[in-house]
């Protein structure tokens, strides 16, 4: 029997598996363990990471989703371990969190699991490390906002134990899903995941099953693990919250009185519709209040401007009329729309965007008043409140970036100041990674591991001066060697280090790839940074729709003439509608040899598909292609490749 079975449940989450993988491979080293990863049929090329990188893993592979519970119970069939660790792929563990975890469960009989502190990729606690059951009462008050009001409350507090320090052990109720070691006689004794739980929930289940069989759950705060939370699904979406609510309805009606499940099924089933009308109501005002915003600020320009240098009414009362009536919302509208098309509403906007915006939307603006009278006023007037709008623009628009971020500058950071921390060999790698990318960054230096030698060119200091140099050098981003750098210092630094300020980010081992979170609730704010990948470009992903949609447009239309031209053509119209609906891409990647490559959409045709069609290319090459693909990629490619591949596009 082994000590310890550790299973890993992956979908599409590659380069945060492997580093989860670097992580557990050294702190297994003095144990006698086996690990599992179940894939449920990812499509970004994990399967072939783990093969390649890590020949010593269980590798069970499904040909299709299913589900978080199922594909742990694949695995726990097979287990032979004396404990049983469910750990999630976003995941990065100290090099001793096993040994002490196993220590702890053996010091403690009556255990049937454990749960460790978490942090996310900022070094903030998770209060999900400890948790209590969410019984009709402990949900309302979760669902109606009292806990996170009164979150130290023994009352209002108890679905995340508020009031038990987080820097001390405790017995508790419910462990996360993400890191739960589990007693395997008790798993054998009540039974493993119950599947009825596609996503969520199922950690709650098996919590109250563990107690209610007489065993004990712990909060053991003597480890960390970082816990990337919210890169499968957004923490506010739509989608999270059914998912999550429904899955809280499952359980109150496995585990609760028919009376008490009714009430707690009502609840949930008001918490899932007021949930989802803040999340639509919170999206809809992310994109339409800056709008409304900029609108009020170009009408209030140009009123004034009209009412103080042309005396308002003074100017004539049929004037008056029509300045205020069309001409005034005339302008606030084609420039708002030039706001919106040029992109000034995304959070990367610049000044220089906001200046484009302008001449074009000014251009506009001369353009109909040249051919409409009605619409033509005075040039002066037009290029007078240009000016005044867009000044007016970016002068607020500065102060609220001022607010968020502390300074004026729109945009992003364009001169982030980093330092990375590792042995100078391995920082000098990371250096000439981020040198070769488009990314404007600035890299102030290296802090080493306290070699004599390594005192030389970008050096900075010794990793024992660390918070003194990120203080004295107002650094915004640290960048961590896992190579060089034991976990166990890395989430030290993470939650010592003041993280308002600063970000954090790691490189796996041996790995081109730099991984990191600047929020636990949003995904879009994790990332794996793919060095020099143009396809992952945010106007490349619009370009590349957009082409999509063009492309099978101009082929719904032409089809009764193409289709002659076309193997499978009634496969090929489905291909258009598929792509057309967002489904798939006209190119994508190939299904195998992906590794290191960015999760996009999978594609009717792929870079090699009109060579392996001819017999032009081997196999051991493709995986040059597709990263040649991805780091050159720009929309001609694309055309292309669909021309070369065209009667293949029925395939």
């Amino acid at each position: 029997m082994k000590q310890l079975s550790i299973i890993i449940v992956n979908y599409n989450v590659c380069h945060f598996l492997e580093q989860a993988l670097i992580s557990v491979s050294k702190a297994i080293s003095r144990l006698d363990v086996e690990v599992f990863v179940v894939d449920n049929n990812s499509a970004d090329g994990s399967v072939e990471m783990v093969k390649t990188k890590f020949p010593f893993v269980n590798l069970i592979v499904n040909e299709q989703n299913v589900g978080f519970s199922k594909a742990n119970n694949q695995a726990i069939a097979q287990a032979t371990g004396e404990y049983i660790l469910l750990l999630n792929p976003d995941t990065v563990i100290e090099i001793d969190t096993l040994e002490k975890c196993i220590h702890f469960m053996n010091d403690h009989p009556q255990g049937g699991g454990l749960g460790v502190k978490m942090i996310d990729g900022k070094g903030d606690f998770l209060a999900e490390s400890k948790r209590g059951f969410p019984t009709p009462w402990v949900a309302f008050y979760k669902i109606f906002g009292l806990a996170k009001l009164f979150p130290k409350s023994r009352k209002f507090g108890h679905y995340h134990l508020g009031y038990l320090d987080k820097n001390e052990s405790h017995e508790v109720e419910v462990l996360s899903g993400a890191f739960m070691v589990l007693r395997k006689s008790v798993i054998d004794k009540i039974g493993a995941l119950d599947e009825d739980y596609f996503m969520y929930g199922e950690d709650i289940d098996l919590s109250y099953r563990i107690i209610r069989a007489g065993y004990k759950n712990y909060y053991f705060s003597d480890t960390r693990i970082i816990h990337y939370k919210g890169e499968s699904t957004k923490k506010t979406s739509i989608n999270y919250v059914f998912i999550f609510y429904k899955a809280m309805i499952i359980f109150a009606q496995k585990h609760f009185t028919s009376k008490n499940t009714s009430v707690f099924t009502a609840l949930i089933y008001l918490a899932i519709y007021f949930r989802a009308f803040i999340a639509v109501s919170n999206r809809i005002l992310e994109k339409v209040l800056p709008v409304l915003f900029d609108s009020t600020l170009i009408f209030a320009s140009l009123a004034s401007l009209f009412y103080f240098k042309d005396n308002g009414p003074v100017a004539g009362e049929a004037i008056y009329s029509v300045v205020y009536k069309q001409i005034i919302p005339l302008f606030t509208v084609v420039w708002t729309l030039s706001l919106f098309f040029n992109g000034a509403y995304k959070s990367t906007a610049t000044a220089g965007r906001l200046l484009r915006s302008f001449v074009f939307g000014t251009f506009i603006i001369a353009s109909i008043s040249y051919f409409i009278d009605e619409y033509r006023y005075s040039k002066t007037f037009l290029l007078e409140g240009s000016l005044l709008s867009m000044s007016i623009v970016f002068l607020f628009r500065s102060i609220i970036h001022w607010i968020k971020n502390g300074s004026f500058d729109l945009g992003e950071n364009k001169n982030k100041k980093i330092v990375i921390v590792g042995s100078y060999r391995e920082c000098e790698r990371i250096d000439q990674l981020l040198l070769e990318t488009n990314y404007n960054l600035n890299v102030l230096g290296f802090i080493t591991t306290g070699n004599k030698e390594d005192v030389k060119g970008k050096y900075l200091g010794f990793t024992k001066q660390l918070q003194n140099i990120v203080s004295m050098y107002k650094v915004d981003e640290i960048i961590f060697c896992s190579k060089d750098l034991p976990a166990n210092s890395i989430i030290e630094w993470m939650t010592q280090i003041d993280n308002t300020k600063v970000d954090f980010k790691i490189v796996p081992e041996e790995s081109n790839i730099i991984i990191g979170s600047n929020s636990k609730n949003r995904r879009g704010d994790f990332y794996t940074l793919n060095i020099n990948l143009n396809i992952i470009e945010e106007k490349n992903i619009q370009n590349k729709r957009i082409l999509d949609v063009c492309v099978s447009l101009i082929f719904i239309f032409t089809y009764p003439v193409i289709l002659w031209l076309i193997e499978k053509p009634r496969q090929f119209f489905l291909n258009t509608i598929q792509v057309l609906t967002g489904k798939k891409s006209w190119v994508g990647f190939t299904n195998t040899q992906q590794i290191n490559l960015p999760q996009i959409k999978r594609g009717i045709i792929n870079p090699t598909y009109y060579l392996e069609k001819s017999n032009r290319i081997p196999t051991s090459n493709i995986q040059e292609i597709n990263l040649s693909y991805a780091r050159d990629y720009n929309p001609y490619m694309d055309l292309v490749l669909i021309a070369k591949s065209f009667k293949y596009l029925g395939s």
